[in-house]
């Protein structure tokens, strides 16, 4: 069963998903899919050390995985 992440779109309008390469898109067809869960939610919980402080990036803090 496949997977996929998303996210609520700015300004709260329609869903991005994760493309991959450090990319999202608003196409449904374009959005990478991962064989199983434990891979989406590594992406899920991306995360980013800059001066010493580590957070989620809103894109990925607001992000779900979805079961296809």
């Amino acid at each position: 069963m496949p997977y996929h992440v998303k996210t609520p779109g700015q300004l709260e309008v329609g869903d991005v998903y994760w493309k991959g390469d450090n990319s999202w898109t608003e196409t449904y067809a374009d959005r990478k899919q991962f064989a199983n869960i434990a891979d989406a939610n590594a992406v899920k919980a991306t995360t980013v050390t800059q001066n010493g402080i580590t957070y989620a990036p809103k894109w990925f803090a607001n992000s779900t995985v979805v079961t296809e």
